[in-house]
């Protein structure tokens, strides 16, 4: 089949915008929360535009630190010079109606991820400062999409509009520093939106939200409400059947509103992290079905009260 480089661009957009959970790898309890930077900035995290399925698979690593200056509280502990890395394998699926919902293509989804977390920090017990590591691995905690809606304004414009929905299906203890689950329900509702030129193979992403945390129950800690913002700029060239495409992309989240609850130990431990890294793809349109591979590099470069690390993704996405 051959393919135009506008029916390129056309077949790159019909997919979908969704965050991976690894925890110890973000201010809130644990350093951590759901929203994951980078997750969703790309042509290949759009929503569908057209019915059908898409499965995607994804895999994350995480490599991040803090200094011993930096008191973070984990699982009801206070620690210092926290360090974690985390690999996440995430699977999942989206299904797009054949009827329009308020002028948009309309979609729910859902995705599990598999994860494997190593956590070591200094923890003062007793007056005593000692080191403590710990491993685990197993479900984390599960991503609901109940709506995720698709406008496309002209041939170059397209609006995206979802909410995520991330359910406590991980494993969680207290007094454990690494855990696959956070112990608390996140809602965050994002708003996109994407430019592509099909005659220049120019395209510009970004997505934007708010994510509201509820209390964890055993350690009385609400995380504070978390503004994100994930944006991308990315050049689609033709090579052999398919497109390749070469970006960059830029992340920013700031915490608004400070943690709360009985089990806060470090007051309203607002945080924020930005950076930004190289993105690499390939799309691969059939007659009736597009297969995408996507390769990020994120390194956070300005850092208040989180970890600091380097994220790696790499997305596997196949629509029919």
């Amino acid at each position: 089949i051959t393919m135009t480089p506008t029916s390129l661009f056309r077949v790159a957009f019909p997919l979908v915008a969704v965050s991976l959970l690894t925890h110890s790898a973000f201010a809130e309890e644990g350093g951590a929360g759901h929203i994951v930077p980078g997750g969703g900035a790309t042509m290949a995290d759009l929503a569908p535009d057209k019915p059908g399925w898409v499965f995607e698979t994804m895999y994350l690593r995480y490599d991040g630190k803090a200094s011993k200056n930096q008191m973070i509280p984990d699982a009801n502990l206070l620690t210092a010079g926290l360090n974690a890395s985390a690999d996440a394998l995430l699977v999942g699926g989206i299904y797009t109606f054949e009827d329009d919902l308020f002028g948009a293509k309309y979609s729910i989804g859902a995705f599990l991820p598999y994860t494997k977390v190593n956590v070591s920090a200094d923890i003062t017990l007793g007056g005593k400062t000692i080191r403590g590591r710990d491993q685990v691995d197993g479900i984390g905690d599960m991503t609901l999409i109940p709506a995720l809606m698709s406008w496309r304004l002209n041939d170059c414009w397209k609006v995206n509009g979802l909410l995520t929905i991330y359910a406590p299906t991980g494993s969680y203890k207290e007094g454990r520093l690494a855990n696959t689950g956070l112990n608390h329900w996140t809602f965050d509702p994002t708003v996109g939106v994407a430019y592509a030129n099909a005659q220049t193979g120019f395209n510009f992403t970004a997505f934007s939200g708010f994510a509201f945390s509820t209390e964890n129950n055993v350690t009385d800690y609400q995380n504070g409400t978390m503004f994100h913002l994930d944006a991308s700029v990315q050049q689609l060239l033709p090579l052999g059947p398919g497109s390749i495409g070469f970006g960059l992309e830029a992340f920013y989240f700031q915490q608004v509103t400070g943690d709360s609850g009985s089990g806060r130990l470090l007051g309203d431990f607002k945080g924020m992290t930005s950076g930004l890294g190289p993105v690499v793809s390939y799309i691969l349109p059939k007659e009736n079905s597009t297969f995408i591979v996507e390769a990020r590099w994120l390194k956070e470069l300005d850092v208040d009260r989180r970890l600091e690390g380097d994220y790696f993704w790499l997305k596997f996405i196949y629509q029919f």
